[in-house]
């Protein structure tokens, strides 16, 4: 975990983490300290939380890529955090091509992180402030920080519900009066 050690100064790095890796490092079964170098003392640019099922049928798993530069010296000020719902494949052992592919809105987005500044904790992508980072423990999971907005579902009446059992139910008995003459 400590790859940044091998790379120059101002060297922009990727990491992969599976969730289990992600799951150690926010649980803190590996240092809490490894997230805090990476926000600290680099700049940790972006987390991309990718789906359980990107690298089947090798792991199942859901995968976080973390990108930062190692400056030595911080500049972290926010992390911009992605939340991937494709890849242009299936999530299942098959991989088939599918339609639905977010890698490039992705990599337009991050190249263009100023127009993100805005963007609700509801969408897709969005910012979190380093310090708010920090009071979670350096915690890194897009769930920590992404809002959900719940729509209210309206249900039809327990009265209604009965109502219409009953009317399918005597639609069978119908039904398999007429098969039993049938036979």
């Amino acid at each position: 975990m400590f790859v940044h050690k091998d790379f120059q100064s101002k060297g922009i790095v990727t990491i992969l983490l599976n969730d289990i890796e992600r799951y150690a490092i926010t649980a803190g079964i590996i240092r809490q300290s490894i997230r805090k170098e990476l926000i600290e003392n680099h700049q940790l640019r972006a987390v991309i939380s990718m789906p359980s099922g990107v690298f089947k049928p090798y792991a199942g798993v859901s995968t976080a890529v973390l990108v930062f530069t190692k400056t030595g010296a911080g500049g972290t000020d926010r992390v911009w955090f992605y939340d991937m719902k494709a890849d242009g494949f299936s999530l299942d052992d098959k991989r088939t091509e599918v339609k639905e592919n977010d890698i490039p809105d992705i990599i337009a987005r991050f190249h263009n992180l100023d127009a993100e500044a805005d963007r609700k904790r509801t969408e897709q992508s969005f910012f979190v402030p380093k310090e708010e980072i920090a009071a979670n423990g350096y915690d890194l999971s897009i769930n920590k920080y992404k809002e959900t907005e719940y729509v209210p579902v309206e249900y039809p009446s327990t009265q209604e519900i009965l109502a219409d059992l009953h009317e399918l139910e005597m639609e069978i008995t119908k039904g398999l009066a007429e098969l039993e003459e049938m036979v």
